[in-house]
């Protein structure tokens, strides 16, 4: 038995193939991969910034929903027909992080769909400990948002957004919005920072302040709105230089200061003003179990409008016009790929 893979070869390249079906090994789950949205990393991918770690016979993609078809040998709990979504990481369980309860940074962890086969394929296998059972009446297109929205969820969580504080969002892309959605829900006063103007409008649409650091001072803007004290939680989501200046001019006396975007070259930080002002400054990567659980709640809930998140929605034979289209017009909040005709 066979099914469609996309695979890429490399040179902004995907092909699609007919591969067999590996049946579930033991402790593994085989899914039938409903919907799989295309993630910032999927794009660095695509445009040849991995080929080191990826090669070119890999088939990408972490952030889909989907349909338990089969278990392995050893797997209780779990059944065919449920509805789940895949937490793409896989631990050793022996490394120093593991051994102290923290098996998302594990030493030798291997991000699934990067590191080795994901979700743009119709037929996934994947470990059992990775799945998360969805609510039945979840739509499978929005359930795919579940992965983005539990990094949303850690970073936030990571930053101890409480309510009534000030927070700075520096980048209104997907993540950023995601960001700003979350902490808003824990009741902060979220203004995002962003130089796309369809993505400012996006961000205001869905009620958030903007300030575009191209127009204004966002810094001085800041500290004017919260009568001198600045923001308590800044969230750097941009990847750039600009970002990292504004998170150190913006945050408030012993703010905290949450590095979710990955830098492609180490910036420069401004050290001086974690000594002169307390600052605290927080790592964040990926999420925990207990964020994937709160993501799933919160989708359920309705803290997101998904249809309007959700840019557009292409079949797997389109996946090579998709990530074209997305690396010319970077105005996109979320692009879709639907791998199964049922859903």
């Amino acid at each position: 038995m066979s099914h469609h893979a996309a695979i890429y070869r490399g040179e902004k390249k995907f092909s699609i193939d007919e591969v067999e079906i590996n049946a579930p090994g033991p402790g593994e789950v085989q899914v039938e991969v409903a919907y799989c949205g295309i993630c910032g990393t999927d794009l660095h991918i695509y445009l040849g910034h991995m080929d080191g770690r990826v090669g070119f016979e890999r088939t990408i993609g972490h952030e889909m929903s989907g349909v338990i078809a089969a278990i392995g040998e050893g797997v209780a709990g779990l059944q065919p027909g449920q509805h789940i979504v895949v937490r793409p990481l896989d631990h050793c369980g022996a490394c120093p992080a593991c051994s102290a309860g923290h098996e998302h940074i594990c030493h030798n962890l291997k991000f699934i769909g990067i590191d080795s086969d994901g979700a743009f394929q119709q037929y996934w296998n994947v470990p059992a400990h990775t799945i998360h059972i969805l609510p039945e009446e979840l739509n499978l297109a929005h359930a795919a948002l579940i992965e983005p929205l539990a990094v949303a969820v850690h970073d936030v969580d990571r930053g101890q957004v409480r309510k009534g504080e000030d927070v700075l969002v520096i980048g209104g892309g997907p993540i950023g919005m995601l960001v700003a959605m979350v902490a808003r829900q824990a009741g902060a006063n979220v203004t995002v920072s962003e130089i796309n103007e369809n993505r400012l409008a996006f961000a205001q649409k869905i009620g958030f302040a903007t300030l575009n650091p191209k127009d204004i001072d966002v810094a001085a803007e800041i500290h004017k709105v919260t009568n001198g004290k600045g923001a308590d939680v800044v969230f750097e989501v941009s990847g750039s230089q600009p970002g990292v200046d504004l998170m150190t001019a913006a945050a408030s006396t012993r703010g905290r200061i949450v590095m979710v975007a990955i830098h492609a070259t180490k910036p420069q930080i401004d050290m001086f003003q974690f000594f002169w002002r307390e600052l605290d400054l927080i790592g964040a990567r990926v999420y925990r179990p207990e964020d994937y659980d709160k993501a799933m709640k919160l989708l359920a809930e309705g803290v997101i409008d998904c249809d309007a998140f959700i840019t557009d929605i292409q079949h797997l034979s389109e996946i090579q016009t998709a990530f074209e289209t997305l690396t010319q017009n970077p105005n996109a909040m979320k692009s879709m790929i639907r791998i199964s005709e049922k859903y």
